[in-house]
């Protein structure tokens, strides 16, 4: 239940005058209870199959939950069977969990062979910033442990250092649950800790809801960018050039080059100046824009240049710290500094393909979605404080009609707001901007959710939530509001009554990274582009050799209308050829046999499989070219 807005579990006493609301299991509260209990209940398991194991943390996570332990030899996959197993037992038992307060020394003398527990301990109440989900530990202001209680005789089988709330017993857990893999990490999230084994699970409120979880996933595995990236040839991370560093294949290459081409039309149509900056700097650019105070854990290490030394090898001037930039906008405050700006000069609309650099953890970083080197489709506009509304309220609009035009129309909006611990600039400031782009959000009539302290150190944010194909959330675009950066960099513009004033600075990226929206985009079509992102449009197969010529032509004209097309003149057989090309994802197979090159027709053969026969040639041209102007979806008969 929640009490007084604070979620609390049900053996809490309440008095008369506080306000209680019931919290389902279904619910999102209710899920995350369900599987933080899972995971005591994992944790259970596993100390009881192996009581030398040392206990980690185990949080609820999206659609799941997971916990660490300290083994001495690694889990294996046949190891989730007997865990699974043991867990049933404990669920079945109805086993009670019982809330206990107790001291940081009570809890040192109870945990005395918890190391990993031990740590945390003096972390309680805010002492310290708690990171990689600690606060489920200890969060809150005072020291809790929950034991599990045995319902018949009262004994405590199993106790664990926790913040709460839980099921009122393990039965409610039912079964919908399932441990799902197997994983490494650093305690704590750092790699200079010890590495424990992690277990995922997941659980759900019905065993129906868990299975169609599942069903989720593994269409989800067959999306899977990476593997879909392999198969179709369209990238790769080398090992030689490091982790999260990929490198762009010719099809992918393809891809990539028409979503930045379409990109920079659309920016040239919508008043955009473009301008590119380089990949390093001096560090004083970053210490001004404060991301050397907020961000330094983000970027790699810096690079000392520029010293220089006498023959003797004596230093005669200090060397220079010089940065990867994980963050294009200082490069574009310069830009807008570099001259006087006049009001008249605003909007001013910077718009860069830039790329940036930034230090992931190695265990975080997950193909194209999370790497660490990239390029951000970013934009700064720099407008009035008067006009700051109607430039925020056309750039949302802007961003939402270029997703639909690369197929992304399910979404919703997210507000993220200050983390008091966390920025710069006055309270006063961050209430404008944050009603300002609550304003604009609302004004759009999508549904709006709270983020509360997710906006970066120097403003608020909106970002669009987009839905993929199987249901999915996506962050996509992004739209901050900034009076502070353009008071950082001293920034400035002539009014119309002459007075010197401040601009407002809107960052905006779109895609967020190419390479992420390339992974969102591969997911969302499992692999079958639209016609007009596809690597290769057409392919032509001939029945037999003799219509290679005749298919020459037709590839020829296609060719010539800018279509990537080609004839596949392998010695292949052709129900091999048709079979390769499906694999590859071609929109559209051409084939022709005797009466298509006496008719002057073709065979349209989709991704499906289905077939249209004797289309005249004129006609199937001009409709691929139609499909690909429409930026259009094509996978079966009738769609073109």
């Amino acid at each position: 239940m929640r009490v007084n807005g604070e979620l609390k579990d049900l053996a809490t006493t309440v008095t008369p005058t506080d306000v209680v609301e019931p919290v389902t299991i279904g619910s999102p509260d209710g899920l995350s209870i369900l599987r933080h209990s899972a995971a005591h209940v994992l944790a259970q398991a596993v100390q009881t199959v192996n009581p030398a194991a040392r206990l980690g943390i185990g949080p609820p996570v999206t659609d799941g939950f997971y916990y660490d332990f300290d083994v001495e030899e690694a889990f294996t996959p046949e190891d989730i069977k007997s865990l699974e197993k043991a867990m049933d037992r404990i669920i079945r038992q109805g086993q009670r969990f019982v809330r206990r307060v107790v001291t940081d020394d009570q809890a040192r003398d109870e945990l005395a062979a918890e190391p990993y527990k031990l740590e945390l301990i003096g972390l309680k109440g805010g002492a310290a910033e708690t990171v990689d989900n600690e606060s489920v530990e200890v969060g809150g202001a005072e020291l809790t442990i929950y034991d599990n209680v045995d319902p018949k005789t009262g004994e405590t089988l199993w106790k664990d250092l926790c913040r709460g709330p839980h099921l009122p017993n393990t039965r409610m857990i039912g079964n919908g649950y399932s441990l799902t893999r197997l994983a490494a990490a650093y305690w704590r999230g750092s790699e200079k800790n010890p590495q424990l084994q992690r277990i995922y699970g997941t659980a759900w409120a019905t065993k129906d809801e868990l299975r169609a979880y599942q069903a989720r996933q593994e269409e989800a595995a067959k999306r899977d960018h990476r593997k879909l990236g392999a198969e179709l040839d369209l990238f790769s991370f080398p090992e030689e050039i490091g982790s999260g560093l990929p490198v762009f294949h010719p099809r992918g290459g393809i891809i990539r080059q028409e979503m930045e081409n379409y990109s920079r039309k659309r920016h040239t149509e919508a008043g955009y100046d473009f301008v590119y900056t380089p990949h390093i700097t001096k560090s004083n650019l970053f210490e001004t824009s404060g991301h050397l105070d907020w961000y330094a854990d983000g970027m790699f290490p810096p690079m000392r240049l520029d010293a220089e030394y006498d023959a003797d090898g004596h230093m005669t001037r200090q060397g220079v710290d010089y940065y990867l930039k994980p963050m294009n906008c200082p490069f574009h405050n310069l830009i807008f500094r570099s001259s006087g700006r006049s009001y008249r000069d605003l909007p001013m609309r910077l718009f860069e393909f830039g790329s940036v650099y930034r230090y992931e953890k190695s265990g975080v970083v997950h193909g194209l979605t999370r790497v660490r080197g990239m390029t951000q489709d970013d934009a700064h506009i720099y407008t009035t404080r008067e006009g700051m509304k109607e430039e925020l309220t056309s750039t949302l609009n802007f961003v939402l009609k270029l997703l639909a035009d690369y197929g992304l129309e399910d979404y919703y909006l997210e507000l993220s707001t200050k983390d008091p611990k966390k920025f710069v600039g006055t309270d006063e400031a961050w209430a404008e901007a944050t009603d300002t782009l609550r304003e604009v959000a609302e004004a759009s009539g999508l549904e709006l959710v709270a983020d509360p302290g997710g906006a970066a150190f120097y403003g608020p944010k909106i970002s669009v939530q987009a839905r993929d194909a199987i249901g999915r959330t996506w962050q996509m675009s992004t739209i901050q509001l900034d009076f502070n950066l353009p008071e950082r960099f001293d920034l400035e513009y002539t009014a119309s009554d002459g007075s010197r004033q401040r601009p407002v600075m809107i960052h905006r990226a779109l895609f967020g990274s190419i390479e992420r929206f390339f992974a969102v985009l591969t997911e969302h079509y499992a692999g079958a582009f639209p016609v007009w992102l596809s690597p290769v449009q057409v392919v032509g197969i001939p029945v037999s050799e003799q219509y290679g010529p005749y298919l020459d032509e037709i590839i020829g004209r296609l060719e010539t209308a800018g279509v990537r097309a080609q004839v596949d003149h392998s010695d292949d057989r052709m129900q091999k050829k048709i079979r390769n090309h499906t694999k590859a994802k071609v929109p559209f197979q051409l084939i022709v046999g005797e009466d298509d090159r006496s008719n002057r027709s073709v065979s349209f053969r989709f991704r499906d499989g289905t077939q249209e026969n004797g289309v005249p040639a004129d006609e199937a041209i001009r409709r691929i070219i139609a499909a690909i102007h429409a930026r259009a979806q094509v996978t079966t008969q009738g769609q073109v």
